[in-house]
């Protein structure tokens, strides 16, 4: 029965979040590490309205980028 009550809560759980993936972009085919092309990215999608809300380096050696705007949200991944 403990078990039963497990199961339901954890559904119960994931049916309550609500993810929209058609508002988040993932963008690959920049080169990142190139100060230039970031320096660029940021000046143009700040133009554009966005606004840069994080910046790191993933365990991948990846640098990525996140920029949001309204609802949507962009993610910038070095190649």
């Amino acid at each position: 029965m403990k078990k039963l009550q497990t199961l339901v809560a954890a559904v119960l759980l994931l049916l309550s979040f609500n993810v929209k993936a058609d508002d988040m972009t993932l963008n690959t085919n920049l080169n990142l590490f190139n100060p230039d092309v970031r320096k660029c990215l940021v000046e143009t999608s700040k133009a554009d309205g966005w606004e840069l809300k994080s910046v790191y380096l993933n365990t991948k050696n990846e640098i990525i980028m996140i920029f949001d705007k309204g609802e949507e949200t962009r993610i910038y991944k070095s190649r």
